[in-house]
């Protein structure tokens, strides 16, 4: 696990919440995963996608290139909640991930309502 501030940053397949995105060094290949918020495919971007994703802390802005679209276009089109691992970079005050690989994770969200999942907050664990 790599550390920065005494502090481990998860490796993929785990997911480093939004609100710690900051703490990754420039370059760092990271996971991130949330609510797809939002999705742009300016004309003028030669094919760039831009996604924003949301976690519980936080949102995500998400560079996804053509050949990684192309890759993964289903996931991105149809994807309600996805999990994006890339690397980090920051220009000027914006951080944002450059996405590597994609999996949409929409499933998990059905899991909410499903009351034999340990995620259905109608059932307490522990």
């Amino acid at each position: 696990m790599q550390m920065l501030y005494s502090h481990p940053l998860p490796r993929p397949p785990s997911a480093l919440i939004a609100a710690r995105l900051s703490e990754a060094p420039f370059g760092a290949r990271i996971t991130v995963a949330g609510l797809v918020l939002l999705r742009q495919r300016p004309g003028t971007a030669r094919g760039v996608v831009f996604v924003t994703l949301e976690d519980e802390t936080g949102v995500v802005n998400v560079v996804i290139w053509r050949k990684v679209f192309d890759r993964f276009r289903r996931a991105v089109i149809s994807g309600r909640m996805l999990r994006v691992t890339g690397r980090v970079e920051r220009q000027a005050d914006v951080t944002h991930v450059v996405a590597d690989e994609i999996e949409d994770i929409s499933a998990l969200l059905d899991r909410l309502t499903d009351l034999d999942s340990p995620l259905s907050p109608g059932v307490e664990t522990g």
